[in-house]
Parts: C-alpha cells; sequence; structure tokens
C-alpha cells in the first residue's frame, strides 16, 4: 500500500530498493550488512524497518530489518516485492533443539514448522513452509566454502519467545512441551520466530526466500560459549549465497 508514493511502513520506492534482499530482524544489524555492499547508503528508517540500498556484483541489493516475528517480517516482505524485489535471505539468531547444533554453528533452513498465526492467513496448515531451493543451495555451497559447520534442514517458527524459555510457566504448558518434544524426535534443528512467515507468504507471492541462521546456543545443552565472530558468520554466508544467486541469474 503506498501512501504519498511510498510503502506504508518501509517508506520506500521501487527506485529504492533492489531484485535481492537480505533480511535482519534487527534494525541494528542493518548498516554492519550493508557495509558488505559497495556504495551503500540508507533509505528510510520507520518503526522496526531500517532499510540500505547498495551493489553486489552490479546488482543491487538492499538491506531490510524485520523486526521480531512473523507479522512485520511479512510486511516487510509484502512492501519489498511491491517494489521489485524477488529474492530474499533471512539473516537471524536462533537456539539450537537438536543435540547436534551447538552455539556457533550455523543453520541453513529448508523449511519450518509453522507454529505461529501469521502463515495461517496466506495458506492453510496443510500447506508447508518451505525455503526455495536455489536459495538454500546456495546458502549451503556458501557455508561449505566458508568453512562453517553447518546443518541443513527443517526449524521451527513460534510467536512466543517466553513460551520457548520459560513454558513450564505458561497455562499451556503441557502443550507447549508436548509439541517440543515432538520436534525433538523429529529432528528439528533450531527455533526462531520469522521463517515460517517469510516461506509460506513468499510461496504466495511467487517469490524466492531463504533462511541463514546463527546459533547462540542449545536450548537442549545450554551451550553459552561460542566465537566471537559467530554473529557475523551467516551475514558472511547470505552475501556469498546472493553472489552465487547473481552469477546464476544472469
Amino acid at each position: 500500500m503506498l501512501i504519498y508514493g511510498k510503502q506504508m511502513h518501509l517508506q520506500c520506492t521501487a527506485q529504492d530498493i533492489g531484485r535481492y534482499a537480505i533480511l535482519p530482524g534487527d534494525p541494528g544489524r542493518c548498516a554492519a550488512i550493508a557495509a558488505h555492499l559497495e556504495d551503500a547508503r540508507p533509505i528510510s528508517c520507520n518503526r522496526e524497518y531500517n532499510v540500505w540500498t547498495g551493489k553486489l556484483y552490479g546488482q543491487t541489493v538492499t538491506v531490510c530489518s524485520t523486526g521480531i516475528g512473523g507479522p512485520s517480517a511479512a510486511i516487510a516482505l509484502e512492501e519489498l516485492v511491491e517494489c521489485g524485489a524477488d529474492t530474499f535471505i533471512r539473516v537471524g539468531t536462533c537456539g539450537g533443539m537438536d543435540a547436534a547444533v551447538k552455539g556457533g554453528d550455523v543453520v541453513v533452513a529448508t523449511a519450518a514448522v509453522r507454529q505461529e498465526g501469521t502463515s495461517r492467513e496466506y495458506m492453510p496448515l496443510e500447506y508447508p513452509a518451505a525455503a526455495s531451493y536455489p536459495v538454500v543451495r546456495a546458502l549451503a555451497d556458501a557455508c561449505e566454502a566458508l568453512g562453517y559447520r553447518t546443518h541443513v534442514g527443517v526449524i521451527q517458527s513460534k510467536d512466543s519467545f517466553y513460551g520457548e524459555i520459560r513454558p513450564h510457566v505458561m497455562p499451556a504448558a503441557q502443550q507447549l512441551q508436548a509439541q517440543w518434544s515432538a520436534w525433538l524426535r523429529a529432528g528439528v534443528l533450531a527455533s526462531e520466530m520469522e521463517s515460517a512467515a517469510l516461506f509460506t507468504a513468499g510461496a504466495a507471492l511467487h517469490v524466492r526466500c531463504g533462511t541463514v541462521l546463527n546459533v547462540l546456543w542449545n536450548d537442549e545443552t545450554e551451550q553459552p560459549d561460542i566465537p566471537k565472530d559467530a554473529a557475523d558468520r551467516g551475514i558472511r554466508a547470505a552475501i556469498k549465497a546472493l553472489e552465487i544467486l547473481i552469477q546464476q541469474d544472469r
């Protein structure tokens, strides 16, 4: 939706936005991500949305924060698509679930458990929240080239951060703990809050979406010791993956 020629929430126009977009959650990460681009410049800053645009391999690339959770992430996606973007990589953080996923690792999502509400406004629950294969492949190849310890597979998306952190105090404790146990038994790798909404909305809008996550700790084993550069690994993987996709798209 346009307000005075600009998108309502992102406060940008099609002339400001590239075909390729990197989506961190935290507005504070946008400048650091944009530093990897050529001629990067700030476009707008409104609410949870901080937008920068620059160049990579001659192509215009936009960095746009989404805030926390599916509703604000879907708004960002919708308005970026309105401006012409068609390829999206979410760069975020997560808590590991599977015992093999440790702090400092990187997770590339192939799909997400839809334990959130936003995706239900796009597709019935029977529809899978799946990442776009070309983006998954590019991210996995990028992580391998960078030498990161990487896990590729299904993640979980939820709406309540504290429903995960302290489910035992919630009125729905029994349900939350039973679901968590099921995801663990199924080999779900990690937990975060945005990817299911992005994957499902992206499918509805016929655009490509993928996710790369920095693992901060493991929710089951609570390993707090992570490498100092762990928070930057997803950023480097996303940039390298976009380089791969840009060359493939030419």
